[in-house]
């Protein structure tokens, strides 16, 4: 972690980490990307639920490449695909890979540039300052191209 103080004198940095924690689910497009807060560890039910609001909200037939997570592979998400009848198809990344995952640059650039040094009081200062962040990030055509010129998978 990097701070600044005035010369001669030791910069002080204020947080607490006793917050749950909030995790980030996202899906890249060729044109932009999805996103939604869940709070705490992400489960199956709002793997599922993140996959029907996309389904719903982009209204055609959705290819999901996904990484090895567990609730990737769940009962409870297998079932769901089945339930739409070939309206999501699925395909995952090869095993510990994530140099090939598209959406994993979006992460590292939203830590570099989007929320490097952030230092809030709480976690909904952090999930409304994020959030702005993110949105910002998905009006940019150039930089989601990036992603997927980074990650050699082809749009």
């Amino acid at each position: 972690m990097r701070t600044w103080a005035p010369q001669g004198q030791t910069p002080l940095l204020h947080y607490s980490f006793n917050w749950t924690h909030l995790t980030v689910i996202a899906a890249l497009s060729d044109r932009t990307f999805y996103f939604r807060f869940v709070p705490g560890a992400l489960q199956k039910q709002q793997i599922v639920q993140f996959l029907r609001s996309l389904l719903k909200q982009i209204g055609r037939k959705l290819l999901i490449i996904w990484d090895g997570l567990p609730g990737h592979r769940s009962a409870m998400v297998t079932n769901y695909l089945a339930s739409t009848n070939g309206k999501i198809v699925m395909e995952y990344l090869p095993g510990y890979a994530p140099e090939v995952n598209p959406s994993e640059y979006i992460w590292a650039y939203a830590k570099q540039h989007e929320l490097a040094n952030l230092c809030r009081n709480t976690i909904d200062e952090v999930k409304a300052f994020a959030a702005r962040r993110l949105q910002s990030m998905q009006r940019r055509a150039a930089l989601i191209a990036s992603f997927w010129k980074q990650s050699s998978l082809a749009v």
